[in-house]
């Protein structure tokens, strides 16, 4: 794909083609797609209290699904995404990707106007609204429009030609865009979609305005789209020009990616379960009277979870805009040293009950995913392509590392000792830093 894209920018260069309309509505794609990732998460909470109130036991354990339902849809739809692109073309894909979404948004929809129409079931001793369950269904289907999403908005940003810029500068933009979303999405759930309101005082009927206005904007840019000059990545000429790579082994055969697949899906594991599960955390913390006067620093007051989250995503932007000045340290040390770092922070934050020090993780997983990415495809040569796809099964992390947490708090009746799960996945981090990244190449 990168000498196809080469191609593209070079013809562009040639003919002064200027792509900064359709750049500016890649990183705008960006932004929604971090966004409604995070959004997606913090809707746990809030979520908690206005359907499973009457849940019992395993209310902390239903309340992950929202994330385990979401991430599910990466590995679930990836094949079809690329297969779209291969018959429809980046540019169509993009839109069937916004079409899925505007779905996903109605299905949400769909789950608040039905709550008071469909029954609730018996589930484990509690009773769970069947609305809740259809409310899963749209955090699938968001999920399953934003794989398909990230497949063709990366090759865009970097074949979109702005004057002024590189691919890697474009790059630089559309991740901070993306980390700007991810921000802001605690603070838009709490104080935009349920104003503030306590988690035991939500309503779920306060999300159709502000998620009807996500689905009228996500409806207006797939209209928008196929009127765009996008580049021409991937068309058929290039494709008959392309001569054939005959590979002899199966890419699994490395034993460096595979350990690498294993390390994306931790990373991205612990990533998501301290960003998505510190506000359950800190719920606990508040209902038990545990909060540390402390952690009450700055305007947050101990009441709303939405702060901390909020600081965590927002870390991780600091991170990835400072990443850039990293280039010329090793990989190795990259993650040896932020993976060995966030494991003493969550250690800490663990022992001491102090979700500051796991927000501060936030800074340290902010590089893992770039350095993770090069060691496991470094020396692959014509297997690089499938290696790149390979890792993209370790997303599916996200999906059920934050949900074994939530079955071991439901299990244990606290978020306390959960974060030995975590520790464990950051320790691994630590192995393939040290040993598992290593070829075993010919």
């Amino acid at each position: 794909m990168s000498e196809t894209i080469e191609k593209t920018i070079v013809k562009d260069v040639q003919t002064k083609k200027n792509h900064t309309g359709p750049f500016l509505i890649m990183v705008a794609l960006f932004f929604v797609v971090g966004f409604l990732t995070v959004v997606n998460q913090q809707f746990q909470v809030p979520l908690k209290g206005a359907f499973l109130g009457n849940a019992g036991e395993i209310k902390d354990a239903l309340a992950t699904m929202l994330t385990f339902a979401f991430f599910l849809g990466y590995p679930a739809t990836s094949g079809i995404g690329a297969k779209w692109v291969e018959n429809k073309g980046y540019k169509m894909t993009l839109v069937n990707g916004l079409i899925m979404l505007v779905f996903g948004l109605g299905i949400f929809e769909l789950s608040a106007w039905s709550n008071s129409m469909l029954p609730s079931v018996s589930l484990a001793g509690g009773e769970v609204p069947l609305a809740f369950f259809v409310f899963l269904i749209g955090s699938f289907v968001v999920g399953c429009a934003l794989a398909i999403l990230q497949i063709v908005i990366n090759p865009y940003l970097t074949a979109c030609i702005v004057p002024g810029t590189t691919a890697v500068t474009r790059m630089s933009i559309g991740g901070s865009s993306n980390s700007t979303g991810t921000t802001l999405a605690p603070l838009f759930v709490t104080y935009i979609v349920f104003a503030g309101a306590e988690a035991s005082d939500v309503q779920i009927g306060d999300i159709y305005i502000p998620l009807g206005a996500l689905l009228a904007f996500v409806a207006v840019l797939a209209f928008i789209i196929p009127k765009l000059n996008l580049p021409n990545i991937g068309s058929q000429e290039e494709k008959e020009d392309a001569e054939p790579v005959k590979l002899d082994k199966s890419v699994w055969s490395f034993s460096h990616l595979k350990l690498g697949v294993v390390a994306i899906f931790m990373y991205v594991g612990v990533e998501v379960c301290v960003g998505a599960n510190l506000g359950l955390y800190i719920e606990q913390l508040i209902e038990k009277g545990e909060f540390p006067d402390a952690v009450k620093l700055l305007w947050f007051d101990g009441k709303s979870v939405a702060i901390l989250p909020a600081i965590y995503w927002f870390s991780m932007l600091v991170g990835r805009l400072c990443g850039s000045f990293l280039s010329k340290i090793a990989g190795t040390t990259q993650l040896l040293v932020t993976a060995g770092g966030a494991t003493v922070l969550v250690i800490a934050g663990m022992l001491t009950a102090n979700p500051w020090l796991l927000v501060a993780v936030g800074l340290l997983h902010s590089i893992m995913w770039g350095a993770i990415f090069a060691l496991a495809i470094d020396k692959l040569g014509p297997y690089t392509s499938k290696g790149s796809g390979a890792l993209m099964i370790g997303v599916v992390g996200g999906a059920l590392m934050p949900l074994f947490q939530g079955i071991l708090a439901s299990s244990l009746g606290s978020w306390d000792m959960t974060w030995f799960l975590v520790i464990a996945g950051e320790l691994y981090l630590v192995y393939y830093a040290l040993v598992g990244y290593k070829h075993n190449l010919d």
